[in-house]
C-alpha cells in the first residue's frame, strides 16, 4: 500500500484548503493509499535558521522529517499568501530538507525521488494558481517528482456544500484524476 501524507499550509478555523485536504484524502484513501494527515499547528517549528540547526536540531523539525521519509508521496495542499505559499509552509519544508545524522548536506532524504501533488483552494477566481507555481518550483528543486495534474479550487467560499463535500463535479473529477496519478506514480518511484 502506498503512504501519502497531507500537508495543508493553512492554520485557520475553517480554511478551505483543509476542507480540500480532506475530499482529496477520501479520494486518495479510494485509490489505495495510506493516508497520514500532517497537522503542522502540532509542530512548534522556529523560522529555520542556520544557528539553531547548528546549536540543537528542533525536535519537532526532527519528527516532521520523520513523517514525511516514511511516505512514499506527498500532497501538499496550500493557499496563497501575496502570490506565493504561507511562511508556514516554506518553513516546514525547510526543516524537513535539512540533513540530520551522519547525511551528506544535499541527503533530502524527506522527499528525493519521491512523488509530490499540489492543490490549493482560494477565494479569487484564479484558485490559488501564482502560489502554486511556486510550490511546484520549491519541490522540484528538493528533487520531488510533481506530477503534472494539480487542482485549482477558485470561488472557494461558494464550492463546498455544508458536510464539506465539493458541490460541482469538475473538481471532485480532478481531485479523482489528481489521487489516482499521485498514488500511481508514488508506487512507481518506489518499486
Amino acid at each position: 500500500m502506498v503512504a501519502v501524507a497531507i500537508i495543508v499550509g493553512s492554520l485557520r478555523e475553517g480554511s478551505f484548503n483543509r476542507a480540500l485536504g480532506a475530499v482529496a484524502s477520501q479520494a486518495l484513501q479510494a485509490h489505495g493509499a495510506n493516508v497520514t494527515w500532517v497537522d503542522l499547528s502540532e509542530f512548534d517549528l522556529p523560522i529555520y535558521s542556520d544557528a539553531l540547526e547548528k546549536g540543537a536540531f528542533p525536535s519537532d523539525a526532527l519528527r516532521l522529517k520523520q513523517i514525511f521519509s516514511a511516505q512514499d508521496g506527498l500532497l501538499f495542499v496550500s493557499p496563497e499568501y501575496n502570490g506565493s505559499i504561507p511562511s508556514l509552509l516554506k518553513n516546514a519544508i525547510d526543516w524537513a530538507s535539512r540533513p540530520t545524522g551522519d547525511e551528506g548536506p544535499v541527503a533530502l532524504t524527506a522527499y528525493r525521488g519521491k512523488a509530490a501533488a499540489i492543490m490549493s483552494a482560494s477565494l479569487s477566481p484564479f484558485g490559488g494558481l501564482r502560489g502554486l507555481a511556486h510550490l511546484r518550483q520549491i519541490l522540484s528543486t528538493i528533487q520531488m517528482m510533481v506530477i503534472p495534474e494539480q487542482v485549482l479550487l477558485p470561488n472557494a467560499h461558494m464550492a463546498f456544500d455544508a458536510q464539506g463535500q465539493l458541490q460541482d463535479d469538475l473538481p471532485a473529477s480532478l481531485i479523482t484524476m489528481t489521487a489516482a496519478r499521485l498514488v500511481a506514480v508514488a508506487a512507481a518511484l518506489r518499486a
